[in-house]
């Protein structure tokens, strides 16, 4: 009797054991699909973010244009070559470059354009949302900033601003986000562009100024249509902002013979590919 009551305590030891180690084998399981998750390249299981962005509206033409600047701990740091933080030259460039709004609102008053600034640390903050271009508000918002501090949440920050483009009623959509470093809160702006880019097919583009950091840091922009100009000081910075703002975004969306970003691509290769078989054909505009 003892022995058979010996064996069956250590048969229901045994299967303890069986349960625990099982148990804790499929924590290791769990644990790892979650790391693999969080990789750039990882497949996404929700089919949810496999499904195109909607406007929560109509569309028309006009340009949307969202901003995200770097407030975080290492934009308080002098700027190279010059004896103010970086986010002093930051926001003097910013406003510099939104100022020149001014002049293509003058020629085309009746071409709606939209903009929005954000903030970002290791959150982001809306200091004015997508909204018709407002110069005072913008400046108020660049003022009253605080002083910088915490992480850089870059791929937060760009999904944030990429619902507010959605919601602006304009069928071209901008994001342009000044940085001086890598990503350190939240998703990588890597996963976060490639999604943004394959649910929006092409209609969200995406333009970087690496300042006072390796614009490498961000060389998948190219594989989203995107672009990243450097900027190691103030000067470089105001220059790429202008590049980027009045030669690029501003200069684009006046280009109403297309209906998309995407489709202006698509169009200049074609123009090309004819020009290429025909040396007198005209040259196509790209944006």
């Amino acid at each position: 009797m003892i022995s058979q009551l010996d064996s069956k305590q250590r048969h229901d030891r045994r299967s303890r054991w069986t349960q625990i180690a099982t148990a804790a084998l499929l924590g290791v399981a769990v644990a790892c699909a979650s790391q693999t998750d969080d990789r750039d390249d990882a497949p996404t299981r929700d089919t949810s973010t496999s499904q195109k962005y909607v406007a929560s509206g109509d569309e028309g033409l006009g340009a949307s244009i969202a901003i995200l600047v770097d407030n975080s701990g290492s934009m308080a740091r002098a700027a190279r070559g010059d004896e103010r933080p970086k986010f002093e030259v930051a926001r003097q460039a910013l406003e510099d470059m939104i100022a020149s709004t001014d002049s293509f609102v003058a020629k085309q008053p009746d071409f709606p354009i939209k903009v929005g600034l954000y903030q970002f640390s290791s959150d982001v903050e809306t200091l004015v949302p997508v909204q018709a271009y407002n110069r005072p508000a913008l400046r108020r918002a660049l003022e009253s900033m605080p002083a910088p501090k915490g992480g850089t949440a870059i791929g937060r920050a760009m999904d944030v601003a990429r619902a507010d483009l959605y919601r602006a009623g304009t069928i071209r959509k901008y994001i342009l986000v000044v940085t001086d470093g890598e990503n350190t809160d939240g998703p990588s702006p890597r996963k976060v562009a490639r999604e943004i880019f394959r649910r929006s097919e092409g209609a969200v583009r995406m333009y970087f100024v690496a300042f006072d950091v390796d614009a490498r840091t961000f060389d998948f922009l190219p594989d989203v249509h995107g672009e990243v100009l450097g900027a190691s000081n103030g000067v470089a910075l105001r220059a790429s902002l202008d590049t980027i703002y009045r030669g690029k975004i501003l200069a684009e969306a006046t280009d109403a013979g297309e209906t998309l970003p995407g489709a202006a691509a698509d169009s200049a290769a074609v123009h090309d590919s004819v020009r290429s078989k025909n040396p007198t054909a005209p040259r196509s505009k790209k944006p």
